[in-house]
């Protein structure tokens, strides 16, 4: 069949990656022309744009590339009717998905999505575009199935994909990391101050800001693979900080501590056992913004999956020198750390086993059988 695949975003392009090999398993003969990135491009099918070119965070930053964004909207549209799939996968990336979704359901088109849109957290009612627009969604929150489920639609929890791309991993050894990177074999902190520019331009200065106070730790930047060395340069500034780029799950799976920016990275450390502090900081107006529409207790997946603080999170005017300070040393200390390994292990139980991708899959070609 003829699958049309759209991503956005660094974990975008990773789940779409999985996916996209469990897709070619299941439909040896798939023909798959997907928006996504580098992992993605590395399976297979052809790509259609790059997300790098459409990274625009917040509301204000948006609305001043409004103009590309329903550009790339319009030329996703043509694209579509073109090749004209049998279905449509749509993964996470809702300002955009939900936008071309509207118009491919009217088209008369297959609409799937995985990775369901965080209608929980804001504006709930665009639930009633979701039951309107996509034929099957595939969430992988646990507490996603009940929430839709009080909204009259049936929907189906696969497992997160995290899980599934931490077990493939090829396992790091620590000895050879450090010596092919340049570390010493003091502790390492990581630090993953998100993957677009205005998150990072917001958040890394005020990490680095403590490397004067920690040097009995090695501290190291998680470069996302959306930016280059140039960009993080005009931040560090000749601190004392280590970069290594496109290596987060093996920069994790060696850490001690890491001060982390809200989103998906905030699992994924949670899922390598890493104690974290949570950060954000967007522009003002953006905060305002969200501020008003998000009815959510907490931003960190680990703290909503648990429905109660486990890690903690530093927002806007919080964010600071201090705070962060006072946060870390809290999270070396081993007494804190015993507590947050077992509440670690208590979240991977409740985000379900392996095999997402795999299920996601076989109930997308399932529906042609």
């Amino acid at each position: 069949m003829k699958y049309y695949i759209i991503a956005g975003e660094a974990s975008g392009d990773l789940h779409g990656s999985n996916l996209m090999k469990e897709l070619y398993k299941a439909d040896t003969n798939a023909n798959i022309r997907f928006w996504g990135g580098d992992l993605m491009k590395a399976v297979g099918g052809t790509l259609v744009t790059h997300y790098k070119e459409r990274a625009f965070m917040g509301f204000v930053e948006v609305l001043m590339n409004l103009g590309k964004v329903l550009g790339f909207i319009k030329f996703c549209k043509k694209d579509i009717a073109d090749f004209k799939p049998d279905v449509l996968v749509f993964i996470d990336n809702s300002g955009f998905n939900l936008r071309v979704a509207k118009w491919a359901k009217e088209a008369g088109f297959k609409t799937n999505y995985y990775i369901s849109p965080q209608v929980w957290a804001s504006r709930a009612g665009r639930v009633e575009d979701i039951k309107r627009d996509i034929d099957k969604m595939f969430v992988i929150l646990p507490f996603e199935k009940e929430f839709y489920k009080k909204h009259n639609y049936e929907v189906s929890f696969v497992g997160h994909p995290l899980i599934d791309a931490i077990a493939g991993r090829k396992q790091v050894r620590e000895k050879e990391f450090r010596k092919t990177h340049n570390l010493s074999n003091k502790p390492i902190i990581a630090l993953l101050p998100g993957s677009r520019k205005q998150e990072i331009s917001k958040m890394l200065a005020v990490m680095l800001s403590l490397t004067k106070d920690f040097k009995d730790y090695e501290f190291v930047i998680a470069g996302a693979p959306s930016q280059d060395l140039r960009f993080y340069k005009k931040i560090i500034k000749g601190k004392e900080v280590k970069f290594i780029n496109n290596k987060t799950h093996d920069l994790l799976s060696v850490s001690y501590a890491a001060l982390v920016a809200s989103g998906t990275a905030t699992l994924e450390t949670a899922l390598f056992k890493v104690p974290q502090v949570v950060c954000y900081k967007g522009s003002a107006i953006s905060y305002q913004i969200a501020k008003r529409i998000i009815t959510l207790k907490f931003i960190s997946l680990v703290n909503l999956i648990m429905d109660k603080e486990v890690v903690k999170e530093l927002i806007q005017n919080d964010f600071t020198t201090k705070n962060l300070r006072k946060e870390l040393t809290k999270i070396l200390e081993p007494k804190h750390r015993e507590e947050l390994f077992l509440q670690y292990f208590d979240l991977e139980k409740k985000l379900g086993g392996k095999g997402a991708s795999k299920k996601v899959a076989t109930e997308i070609v399932n529906q042609f059988n």
